[in-house]
């Protein structure tokens, strides 16, 4: 664990709203991910399933929790499993967690180790009505492969078919795009490591350095500020390579004369920063691209100015397309006479903007949240307008995180440098 320790109390207060969603006489049982295999005998980095690091924050591979608030033993209301610590695998793979540092970390009291499990689950699943198991409902999901999540539904299913089985997504979807104080902290620390980050690349990019140079510094800087690395694959896209959305080959030139568009953020303690900057790779903008800039940012503003509760993401991104529109025509990449004409199903200016606007943020980078009801309080969201210019070779995008307030929004990244001036400012030092 390269962060500092979170306070248990994070995450007793996630389990206590989950437990306060669910029916009456319920279990709910959240699994770990799986281990991944990679080539030969090696694994891929381990990522917990983040449902259960929501409600543990535990990070450990096979783990569970079980959460049975009517059972009648006090003791087993709140569960902990663990794989027993192993001398012989920990000289291999490093030490497991003891059920004292298991009990500090989460709050549970009641650490019960994996191959014992099994009887005592059954017995409480026998005094249980309904049962909550956890899948993958993010709409953007894509994978075949059948993780660990679905294939203990199977396993559940088939042992106790007469259940009543619920949906623990549905109530983790709204519970996650709500964030508490003590969630907030966490993000922005990793957004202040991205911050200081950032501010380090200014001195650093210059004609003649590779994609994969910047790249590097952004993973040392992230480490040696005690995060876990980056929250995604960085985008380090110079000159035309821009224009695609998710590049991530990192290893063209930085050329004198081209923009170059970044796209990273710092994991802290779990949670995701997403910043996207683009800056003149000689310091210094073209009449050109500090026009497209500040369009750009001009329409960054404007959905800042409307991103409030209330507001659909449906209208609030028709809103943005009114806004785009307005700033195309003005900086010549639309005629008046291409909006008259366009096809209200793919409209004039997606020529040049043609990706979403904003999306929740979280433990996940494409964290959980609903897509239909109204933005609340609480939720934090992304506003990353882009220009891409395919005649000019040119890609231009400008992202920052806001925290959803009963009044409006905050910018949790308001101290990173975002104008042409304090760019060029920055990059001249």
């Amino acid at each position: 664990m390269k962060f500092q320790p979170i306070k248990p109390e994070l995450f007793t207060k996630n389990r206590e709203r989950f437990i306060k969603a669910m029916q009456p006489n319920s279990i709910a049982v959240f699994v770990s991910n799986d281990e991944w295999p990679m080539n030969g005998d090696a694994l891929h980095a381990y990522k917990q399933n983040s449902d259960l690091f929501w409600l543990t924050g535990i990070m450990q591979e096979d783990s569970m929790v079980i959460l049975f608030p009517d059972n009648p033993d006090p003791k087993f209301r709140e569960v902990l499993v663990l794989v027993r610590p192993n001398e012989l695998k920990e000289k291999w793979d490093g030490k497991r967690l003891r059920a004292n540092e298991a009990r500090g970390i989460s709050g549970i009291q009641t650490i019960v180790w994996l191959d014992s499990i099994e009887g005592l689950l059954q017995a409480w699943v026998h005094l249980a009505d309904n049962i909550y198991l956890s899948s993958n409902e993010n709409d953007r999901k894509a994978s075949p492969i059948r993780s660990r999540d679905y294939r203990f539904i199977d396993e559940m299913k088939a042992k106790y078919p007469l259940h009543n089985f619920q949906r623990a997504a549905k109530i983790m979807r709204d519970l996650r795009a709500i964030k508490t104080a003590e969630e907030i902290e966490l993000m922005q620390k990793a957004m202040d490591i991205t911050d200081i980050t950032f501010r380090r690349l200014l001195g650093f990019i210059k004609p003649g350095v590779m994609e994969n140079e910047i790249e590097a510094e952004i993973y040392h800087s992230f480490l040696s500020q005690g995060s876990t690395g980056p929250a995604y694959g960085s985008i380090i896209a110079s000159g035309d390579n821009a224009r695609t959305l998710h590049y991530v080959s990192n290893n063209g030139e930085c050329k004198d004369g081209e923009l170059i568009l970044m796209d990273f953020g710092a994991e802290y303690g779990g949670y995701c920063a997403d910043l996207t900057r683009t800056v003149p790779v000689n310091g210094k903008f073209t009449r050109r691209q500090k026009t497209v800039y500040n369009a750009c940012l001009n329409i960054h503003n404007y959905c800042k100015s409307i991103l409030k509760p209330g507001i659909t993401i449906v209208d609030y991104t028709n809103k943005v397309g009114e806004e785009a529109t307005q700033q195309f025509l003005k900086i010549g990449l639309l005629k008046k006479t291409d909006v008259k004409n366009e096809d209200a199903e793919n409209r004039a200016y997606r020529k040049y903007l043609y990706h979403g606007i904003s999306h929740h943020l979280g433990i996940d980078v494409h964290d959980l949240g609903t897509k239909t009801e109204p933005v609340k309080a609480g939720m934090v969201f992304t506003i990353e307008p882009g220009i891409y210019i395919e005649e000019e070779q040119m890609g231009v995008r400008i992202e920052n995180n806001f925290w959803i307030t009963r009044n409006g929004n905050k910018d949790l990244m308001k101290n990173i440098p975002i104008t042409v001036e304090e760019i060029e400012a920055l990059m001249k030092k």
